[in-house]
């Protein structure tokens, strides 16, 4: 018995290795790329600065706090939600998470094959020329194929997920410290000259400011993500907590030291100078930015095709994830049975939701089908981070709940790591982070432009209503 429990014990992970796992999930180049595109270049660092220290780490800290009070929950959210606020709310919880994914499915269709292009082409002309009717029903092809995937129950492309997530990180990395390398290297390119002046890091505060911090939001979010594997740490009480320290001081470096690599090749001005350029910039960025640091080291494209087919990898491996995973944590939890229709409980012989996988069909390829109509591909994809930055950031409204109800209840827990031992400050965090959260997506859904004003609009009201209305029908079928 005693071998056993050591074994077991030599099996957790440590610590480092959990926030390390959760650095790879919750940050990505893309979120420094837009971060300096919506926010003038230089001028975001104040911004990540206030939001790492006022939303980013209590966030991570009050995760750290649940993950240690329910370290056996493996249901992530809606197990502390259902533990600190009862099954009904679990269900809605568990409805978000999986109802703004329907946004997150559409953007990793069109993310994916704009990557294609660019590792098929090396340049993005012949993909944004093409009518953006075609461009978008070739999205539909590839989502329709890989909803078929997903309903086959194959699940050997989490590891091919895993791995190119990892690699994407690498080369983020690898990204930072070869531009800071890149003048030593190569002297004679036009590099971008940094000013430091202390204005230069201050935000500008305008309309466009604080339309856009759903952005930022939307960025240091998610590290709720890893909850599942809190009883996997060694000595998760502790331990958890750590990790969720680490991951912030990991993100907080990353951003920063990003931006100013950024601020090196990009000049603000040329990328957010108008609508267009922003939408060029926000799509085509990260492509931009290897394959500039190709010419610095005079290998040509070798390092853009290398970032481009990595990024068609993990795309599509998180497309097919993204319809299974969530669909799965929704349809199989408890609370499924209790308030969800019986015919979406349906599987497949090969495990999977195949009614669900239908619901996600219709939604994700109407959002797909509807873009149609906008003016040309690069539009979309920056109209996507948009939409995503006001819906995704919604699931995170429920950590904030689950913390403040575990501090409303607190003698009913064992919390053996808090945030603080302060009850009125940690749920002034708690509220604090809610609050913030729910307004950066209120305002984050203005958009000058009508059509996009419509879509985010129009769709969290129907994904909330019909998180509202399966409730009612699951009612009426045990009545008759």
């Amino acid at each position: 018995m005693e071998n056993e429990l050591k074994q077991n014990q030599t099996k957790k992970m440590l610590w480092p290795t959990l926030a390390m796992m959760a650095f790879s999930t919750v940050w990505g180049f893309g979120n420094i790329i837009n971060g300096y595109g919506y926010f003038d270049g230089t001028h975001v660092i104040f911004s990540w600065i206030i939001m790492f220290a006022l939303y980013f780490v209590p966030y991570a800290l009050m995760v750290g706090e649940l993950g240690s009070t329910f370290k056996n929950a493996e249901g992530g959210v809606s197990s502390w939600v259902n533990a600190t606020m009862g099954p009904r709310w679990a269900y809605y919880a568990g409805w978000t998470y999986w109802a703004v994914h329907v946004v997150y499915i559409s953007s990793k269709g069109t993310g994916g094959l704009r990557a294609m292009a660019w590792g098929i082409w090396g340049s993005i002309e012949k993909f944004d020329s093409t009518p953006t009717l075609w461009i978008q029903l070739a999205t539909l092809l590839i989502f329709l194929f890989f909803c078929w995937f997903a309903s086959r129950g194959i699940s050997f492309l989490k590891t091919l997920a895993t791995v190119a997530g990892t690699s994407m990180f690498i080369m983020s990395i690898l990204f930072i410290l070869m531009m800071f390398a890149a003048p030593a290297i190569n002297p004679h390119s036009n590099f971008q000259t940094i000013s430091w002046n202390w204005k230069n890091f201050l935000p500008n505060f305008n309309v466009s400011y604080f339309t856009s911090l759903s952005i930022l939001i939307f960025s240091v979010g998610g590290c709720e993500k890893i909850s599942p594997y809190v009883f996997k740490v060694k000595n998760p009480a502790k331990n958890f907590p750590k990790s969720m320290i680490l991951l912030a001081v990991m993100v907080i470096i990353s951003a920063i030291l990003g931006t100013f690599a950024l601020a090196m090749m990009f000049d603000p001005q040329k990328v957010s100078g108008n609508s267009q350029a922003l939408a060029n910039y926000i799509s085509n960025g990260p492509y931009w930015a290897f394959q500039n640091l190709g010419n610095y080291y005079h290998a040509g494209n070798l390092f853009l095709y290398l970032y481009a087919w990595c990024n068609v990898i993990g795309q599509f491996a998180t497309l097919v994830i993204s319809i299974d995973a969530p669909l799965r944590m929704l349809l199989g939890s408890k609370e499924a049975h209790d308030f969800i229709p019986a015919g979406l409980l349906k599987q497949n012989r090969h495990g999977a939701y195949i009614n669900g996988i239908w619901m996600v069909v219709v939604l994700s390829g109407g959002l797909t089908l509807i873009q149609a109509v906008v003016p040309n591909a690069t539009q979309v994809m920056e109209q996507l981070v948009k939409l995503n930055s006001t819906t995704m950031p919604l699931r995170y409204l429920w950590v904030f709940a689950a913390y403040i109800a575990l501090r409303n209840h607190h003698k009913q827990f064992n919390s053996v790591y808090q945030m603080t031992k302060h009850q009125w400050l940690a749920k002034l965090s708690g509220y604090w982070c809610f609050a913030l959260t729910a307004a950066c997506c209120l305002v984050g859904i203005y958009s000058p432009d009508p059509f996009t004003l419509f879509l985010n609009i129009l769709t969290p009201i129907i994904l909330l209503a019909l998180g509202l209305i399966l409730p009612i029908i699951k009612k009426r079928q045990e009545q008759k």
